[in-house]
């Protein structure tokens, strides 16, 4: 049994499955094998989650071979400690050795290799100047896919980190607005997003009157007025998988542009959130919202993809974009949110994140999309 607050535990067996599948998958497009520096790919793959740093620590996945992990001996019993690494074997090195000797032995001198894209260029060159037949490929590029579809667990996880952002935007609609400036109302997005279970805060977006017109804009000393149009974003990491949700709200009672604009975003939404189901491709989700926005003539000002995918972290493939073809699979977890910017003075954008479902998608945020008024 689980609950949000302690979600079923990852096991030795689910890291070797993502890892063989991890190998299975490189081998299918043709590459000698996987290199994964630390960061979000090895979490996922092994559960350990060492700094990244100028000793080199690197997973070597190759299908028909057990996984490998040179570690530096140091750092060898904190990788034994890891639950993925009963499926594995450590190879560590000492300061003063070479550890690009005691990799090589490990790869094929004339292969072609994914390479986690957060690899430091210190630790590929290294590789390249022992086995300088030896070539490189970035993991988004040579496998989008490797963590793009979920197991039954980990959309427990994000689920549980979808509602810890709900309940934060119910908390945030309860305190004021007006006459503060924008850092203290992210700081309070912060502190929610921590108490409802949050390990890590990545973004806090408030956009505030034409800073709403900036999709990234960083919450600054603005102090937010009554009449403001109000672009709330944040998210982070709850149990080790994400969470990202944006609402639009407005500062006293909105003006006729504003609530047409918000409607035509949430129709948008809508629009982007019906188009998901199974075997289709990511880019018509993109076109499904931007449809709608272009039909009422804002289509130039909806300035940024329709979405990204989310798991270990709160940005990873696939993409919902024009031009990206991959299919949607069941499992896959991925944000719809279109927005609408108008420079100087106001922006809005509505966020969910949906799991495609066996016969179409199921939001995993749940709040009213309806422009909801603060003081």
């Amino acid at each position: 049994m689980s609950s949000p607050d302690q979600p079923v535990p990852f096991t030795a067996d689910d890291y070797r499955a993502r890892m063989e599948r991890a190998a299975e998958s490189a081998a299918e497009a043709g590459l000698a094998g996987v290199l994964v520096a630390p960061g979000p790919d090895l979490v996922h793959l092994t559960g350990y989650h060492p700094v990244n740093t100028e000793r080199l620590t690197l997973l070597v996945l190759k299908a028909g071979h057990d996984p490998v992990l040179v570690v530096p001996t140091l750092e060898a019993p904190d990788a034994e400690e890891a639950v993925g690494s009963p499926a594995l074997t450590l190879r560590d090195w000492t300061d003063g050795k070479d550890p690009y000797a005691v990799t090589a032995p490990l790869l094929d001198a004339a292969g072609r290799f994914g390479i986690s894209d957060n690899a430091w260029a210190m630790h590929l060159l290294g590789l390249q100047n022992f086995l300088p037949g030896t070539s490189y490929v970035s993991l988004t590029e040579a496998l989008p896919m490797l963590r793009a579809v979920k197991d039954a667990a980990e959309l427990e996880r994000l689920a549980a980190a979808g509602a810890a952002a709900d309940a934060t935007y119910e908390e945030i609609l309860k305190v004021r607005f007006s006459g503060r400036k924008e850092t203290e109302v992210a700081a309070d997005l912060a502190a929610l997003l921590k108490q409802f279970g949050h390990s890590q805060v990545d973004f806090t977006v408030v956009g505030s009157g034409p800073n709403g017109a900036n999709p990234h804009h960083e919450a600054g000393d603005r102090t937010i007025e009554r009449g403001d149009m109000v672009v709330l974003d944040f998210g982070g990491l709850k149990h080790g998988y994400g969470s990202d949700t944006s609402r639009t709200v407005h500062v006293g009672e909105p003006g006729a542009e504003e609530q047409r604009v918000h409607d035509i975003v949430r129709e948008a939404q809508e629009a982007g959130c019906r188009a998901v189901r199974p075997g289709v491709a990511c880019q018509e989700i993109d076109r499904a919202a931007r449809a709608v926005i272009t039909e009422f003539g804002y289509g130039e000002r909806f300035i940024h993809r329709t979405g990204h995918g989310i798991g270990v972290t709160t940005h990873e493939p696939p993409y919902m974009i024009e031009g990206e073809e991959q299919p949607l699979v069941p499992g896959m977890c991925f944000s719809v949110e279109p927005g609408i910017y108008l420079p100087g003075r106001f922006g809005v954008r509505i966020e969910d994140i949906v799991t495609v479902t066996e016969d179409g998608g199921r939001r995993l945020n749940t709040t009213a999309r309806e422009l909801a008024i603060v003081e």
